[in-house]
């Protein structure tokens, strides 16, 4: 198989890797597509493993342009969420792969880690890169890399759900939030979200958004019930990084993109994505 062939074939894992260390859908593709005019201009009988070569080649890059956007991120209005993966019709099996590589709840608990962090914990735990490649990717040894990942391994754990909800549990307890916030139910609201949901929102300076995260089941309830007045219609169910998501739109002509992550029955976590920056491939009108 030729090397376009074979880089056809690889784009989609490279995406997902890309779009994994960096949480933004226009910088992943920037990436890729800098690994392919690099590899246009090597000579591929001289790289043995071509998949290899293009997973170092990526993950190198998004590295670099993770380093260069803590900075800038450090001045967004707001909290940074990462930007969502929306589709309308996911094919189950695509469905687990997203839910495996990059759920969004993962990456919202990567964006806490360092690049170099990051950058271990996703090439070695998602997408199974042997540490001594890792090694040549961060420019550490491979202990150093190994320690890297242990860190990032044991943050996430931490922050994760001890259990993840099963995709029923996860799709009742949105549909019954979704169907309190229609009705405007402070109790119905109060009932499904968990008494320490987090509710964070990214508007970026673009669009109306709380400045800081809101916490506290009765208080982010309260503050639903009084959003949802300000909804024109009803929420619109969505797949969001393989789970199941919403878009509420509202009568300032934004939209707000929803990803919940679910405990026990319950929401635990809720981002809104309202930056219309992030919202560009969102096709739902």
């Amino acid at each position: 198989m030729m090397a376009p062939e074979r880089f056809a074939q690889a784009r989609p894992r490279l995406l997902r890797l890309a779009y994994s260390e960096l949480g933004d859908v226009g910088e992943a593709e920037d990436v890729v597509q800098e690994a392919w005019l690099r590899l246009e201009r090597t000579d591929t009988e001289a790289i043995e493993n071509l998949d290899g070569w293009l997973t170092k080649v990526v993950a190198r890059l998004a590295l670099d342009r993770l380093r260069s956007a803590r900075s800038r991120r450090e001045t967004y209005v707001g909290p940074w969420l990462p930007e969502p993966l929306v589709s309308h019709d996911a094919d189950p099996a695509d469905r687990v792969t997203l839910d495996e590589s990059v759920s969004y709840a993962l990456l919202t608990v990567l964006e806490q880690l360092s690049p170099a962090e990051r950058t271990a914990f996703v090439l070695h735990d998602v997408f199974d890169v042997p540490f001594g490649d890792v090694a040549e990717v961060v420019g550490r040894t491979p202990e150093a890399v190994r320690q890297l990942a242990s860190r990032a391994r044991r943050h996430v754990t931490s922050v994760r759900p001890r259990f993840a909800a099963s995709h029923d549990e996860h799709d009742r307890a949105v549909r019954a939030f979704a169907q309190a916030v229609v009705a405007g139910n402070l109790e119905g609201l109060v009932a499904v979200l968990d008494p320490d949901v987090v509710w964070t929102s990214d508007g970026g300076g673009r669009a109306t958004a709380r400045r800081k995260p809101q916490r506290g089941g009765a208080q982010v309830a309260r503050s639903w019930a009084a959003l949802s007045r300000k909804t024109v219609r009803a929420p619109i169910e969505i797949e969001l990084n393989g789970r199941l998501g919403l878009v509420l739109p509202f009568g300032d002509g934004h939209r707000a993109a929803l990803s919940f992550v679910v405990g026990d029955g319950r929401i635990t976590r809720i981002d809104a994505i309202r930056n219309p920056e992030k919202l560009r491939h969102l096709q739902v009108e």
